[in-house]
């Protein structure tokens, strides 16, 4: 996969955002760590709107949910107010789901890639050879 200079990597899960910049010139991946956000769901996620008894998540699928559409307010933030340009989005196939739900537009428009993979927790470099893979 190639992933143009500059682009933001926001890697999610229903607990942790990770965000990286690639500082390559394509085809070159290489990873800069940028500053964990400090995120407060705030009780946003699908959870809430299951009607079937059979439907509804545990407390801890909620919290995730949760967690992950206030990963999507602050990555719809950064890109309303110009900070990210290019954004490539790995998060686990449930959690990019929940963040589509939350999307705006104009981030939306800036999304250049989507990989469901659960990437959370790994180096840049394993990230790096993952995104080369792909």
């Amino acid at each position: 996969m190639i992933v143009p200079n500059g682009a933001v990597i926001a890697v999610v899960d229903g607990k942790r955002l990770q965000l990286f910049q690639n500082k390559g010139h394509e085809p070159h991946i290489d990873l800069a760590p940028l500053a964990e956000p400090v995120l407060e769901p705030v009780n946003a996620g699908s959870g809430t709107r299951h009607r079937s008894s059979l439907a509804n998540p545990d407390s801890r699928r909620m919290e995730e949910d949760d967690f992950v559409a206030a990963a999507a307010s602050y990555l719809n933030k950064e890109a309303l107010q110009g900070r990210v340009r290019q954004l490539m989005v790995i998060a686990d196939p449930r959690s990019l789901g929940e963040l589509r739900r939350h999307f705006h537009p104009a981030l939306t428009e800036r999304l250049i890639a989507e990989l469901a993979k659960d990437m959370t927790g790994l180096a840049p470099g394993e990230i790096e050879a993952a995104l080369m893979r792909a």
